[in-house]
């Protein structure tokens, strides 16, 4: 296997797993940013930099995905620098804190390698900074994922789903600076935790977002910057904010196009089934009811394109977020499956959206009888590019044994992963078959009326949840699985339909409401789009956040364009 791109702080994984509250948080210092004082008193100084005017330093502390801010920043023709020591540090001529994962484990990291500090004076000194994301947050007193403080959870009793993923709108201010070829574009959010604009730090927020309340997504004080959003998964509008901060006095050759970005976007979602056909190519295919071959003497398995250049094509098309899911891989040895880390890394050089992977996420023994955790497995594939992991089967076991027990263990991959990475970067991906009733006494599980009576005309119907590919059954159902895996830390749904898959007769709204209606966290719609009428219906009639298809993008019989403008027309705001 390829080596990864080297950590500065590649134990963050199993140093974090029992990580305790951190001792201390980064703050904005008065004398720089019109806050309060650094509560680090530093002994360290700032030195003069020998880099070059083309070099950026990044700290990769060495949790999630890394690789797309590397790639960004390359596309834009900078090289990189990786922080090794406080001193690297200090020594920077710009500096980029991509802030991925959880808020705790973060701190604990930067506090025990003495980064901490060198940060603090850094900022302090009004060095070249950007802060992404949790970059942002770790500027602030301190973060209820950590203790109370400044920056909370957003409030979900406000109506609104947490997390806070998607393309949003921007306010953006006087002085933005770096914000200044956004142009009134959707950019992209993925967390559940928010800063909130107050008289005390009012003189340097630079954009604020609206979702449920207004929400600090941008500030700038000197050359101190740091932005809620991610501009590496913002398109090419994320690239010009980027571009702004690393040379301030260029601007974009193209200034982008006014929009009317107004608020959280739906999204649009290409998905690419990925396995080995029979001459053991990588190859993208689509089933009907999850059945990929041809109905044809020779029985091939569908090939529809390469997976790397079908998802630059969609990224260029315009898609919102590109999902992977690798339907054969990992069965026996996950991190050996090199053909699907390769997708990730060639995918995340030119396409700067959200990338999901799903397909064997699990805890795992090789045949050495080496013992190989979920986490450790994550971790490869987001620094291999992913921004979220897909989880199927082993969620579906977790929440049987959740329900069962009432307790929750912290062992299941989908625990493990959504304590060191934030829920955020956990989806959990729901397959389930429609089984109709005459009586909704008749089983123990969630019981609806359905639109469409069955085959004998049964009023009613539960869904139950498949594992293995929809192979197995389970005595379990949707919308137990959903509750369950959302309280064990899931921060967004896939749900799939087996019935409507490759049906091209729309999705299965009866489901899609069920589920969108009952869990707090995003939903997305997928089996069954046709048309693009069937995009506009599953928006109006329930409450998903996305939908998802695959077959009529790779087959060209609709366009994602087509989708968009469509729901445009419908008022249905869309990142265009």
């Amino acid at each position: 296997m390829e080596a990864t791109v080297a950590a500065p702080f590649s134990s963050f994984v199993t140093s974090t797993q029992n990580s305790s509250s951190s001792p201390c948080s980064l703050l904005l210092s008065r004398k720089n940013l019109g806050s309060v004082n650094l509560r680090f008193k530093s002994r360290l100084s700032v030195r003069a930099s020998s880099t070059s005017d083309s070099v950026v330093t990044l700290l990769d502390y060495g949790a999630g995905n890394v690789r797309s801010i590397r790639n960004a920043l390359r596309h834009l023709g900078f090289s990189i620098k990786d922080v090794q020591t406080p001193g690297d540090i200090l020594n920077a001529d710009r500096l980029i804190f991509p802030g991925v994962g959880a808020f705790a484990p973060a701190m604990d990291v930067l506090n025990k390698t003495g980064m901490g500090e060198a940060l603090c004076t850094y900022i302090d000194n009004d060095r070249p900074f950007l802060g992404i994301c949790l970059g942002l947050q770790l500027l602030f007193d301190s973060s209820e994922e950590n203790g109370p403080g400044t920056v909370g959870r957003f409030d979900s009793s406000a109506g609104i789903r947490v997390p806070h993923i998607g393309w949003n709108a921007l306010q953006v201010g006087k002085d933005s600076e770096i914000l200044d070829d956004v142009g009134n574009r959707h950019v992209y959010f993925v967390h559940s935790y928010r800063a909130i604009p107050s008289n005390e730090n009012k003189d340097w927020v630079s954009s604020t977002c609206h979702y449920g309340e207004s929400f600090i997504s941008s500030i700038r004080r000197g050359n101190v910057h740091a932005v809620q959003f991610h501009p590496e998964k913002s398109g090419e509008v994320g690239l010009s904010v980027l571009r702004r901060f690393l040379d301030p006095k260029s601007s974009s050759k193209q200034k982008p196009e006014e929009r009317k970005a107004s608020k959280l976007a739906k999204r649009v979602i290409a998905c690419l089934d990925v396995r080995t056909n029979d001459k053991g190519d990588l190859v993208v295919t689509k089933g009907d009811q999850y059945d990929v071959r041809e109905q044809s003497n020779e029985n091939e398995v569908r090939n529809l394109g390469k997976p790397v250049d079908l998802a630059r094509q969609y990224y260029k098309d315009g898609a919102d977020e590109i999902s992977f899911l690798n339907i054969t891989g990992f069965r026996d040895f996950p991190l050996g499956d090199l053909p699907m880390i390769q997708v990730l890394r060639y995918t995340s050089e030119n396409v700067f959206v959200p990338l999901t992977v799903g397909g064997g996420i699990r805890d795992f023994t090789d045949a050495t009888g080496r013992y190989y955790s979920s986490l450790e497995v994550a971790a490869e594939y987001f620094r291999s590019g992913a921004d979220k992991i897909s989880i199927g089967s082993d969620a579906v076991y977790a929440a049987e044994e959740f329900r069962k027990s009432g307790a929750k263990t912290g062992k299941s991959s989908l625990e493990q992963i959504s304590r060191v990475y934030g829920n955020q970067a956990v989806v959990v991906s729901i397959d389930p078959r429609r089984v109709y009733v005459n009586d909704p006494d008749d089983v123990p599980y969630k019981v609806i009326r359905v639109t469409n009576p069955g085959p004998n005309g049964e009023e009613y119907a539960w869904y139950q949840c498949t594992v293995s590919g929809g192979r197995e059954g389970r005595p379990i159902g949707a919308y137990e699985l959903a509750k369950a895996v959302e309280e064990l830390g899931a921060g967004e749904i896939l749900l799939n339909c087996i019935d409507c898959d490759g049906q091209g007769k729309g999705f299965d709204t009866d489901l899609v409401k069920l589920i969108s209606d009952s869990v707090g966290i995003p939903v997305i719609a997928s089996s069954g789009a046709g048309t693009p009428e069937h995009f506009s219906e599953v928006f109006e009639t329930t409450n998903a956040s996305a939908a998802l298809a695959a077959g009529i993008f790779h087959r060209k019989e609709v366009p994602i364009q087509s989708v968009k403008e469509h729901l445009l027309e419908k008022s249905i705001e869309v990142r265009m």
